[in-house]
């Protein structure tokens, strides 16, 4: 079962970011609170949201994590998926599959023409999963990011615009 994560949800949905980044070798980086999470995707400006997948017998399974981004192209939103993590002991069983249908129906049903995420070059299961549901990777976009000293080096040199 796939269903909207409800404030409730926030405790795991914490400690499967936690799960996931173990996975991806990088516990270390993980910052974020439970409080942090739960004013994301609950508090009075919502910038993220979540659905969990669920066992037969209530058990959290795993969970999507997703916000809008929007195509200048397109002119219209996407969904861009931040994390999809089943736990795993439970993978086999369809839940991620479902996650994603989850947000493909969401695109379709609100006229969004992108479903977009990133996967780390090692993790061929995931990327062979993906490709399986029809996904391809955009091998001619590369990925940038600022954090840390490089943000806000750069966001001081901002001071005094606009």
């Amino acid at each position: 079962m796939i269903r909207h994560a409800e404030p409730a949800d926030v405790p795991v949905i914490h400690e499967m970011v936690r799960e996931l980044a173990d996975y991806e070798k990088a516990l270390h980086e993980v910052r974020a609170t439970e409080e942090q999470l739960r004013e994301a995707l609950f508090g009075e400006r919502p910038a993220a949201f979540a659905h969990i997948a669920e066992t037969d017998d209530g058990r959290v399974a795993g969970f999507a994590l997703w916000f809008l981004n929007f195509s200048t192209w397109r002119g219209v939103h996407g969904i861009y998926l931040e994390d999809l993590y089943v736990r795993p002991q439970l993978r086999g069983g369809g839940h991620g599959k479902a996650l994603l249908t989850e947000l493909a129906r969401l695109c379709v049903e609100r006229g969004y023409e992108r479903l977009e995420w990133s996967v780390l070059d090692w993790n061929t299961p995931s990327i062979a999963f993906y490709e399986s549901l029809g996904a391809r990777p955009q091998d001619e976009w590369s990925v940038y990011r600022l954090t840390d000293a490089a943000l806000a080096s750069l966001g001081a040199q901002g001071r005094g615009y606009g």
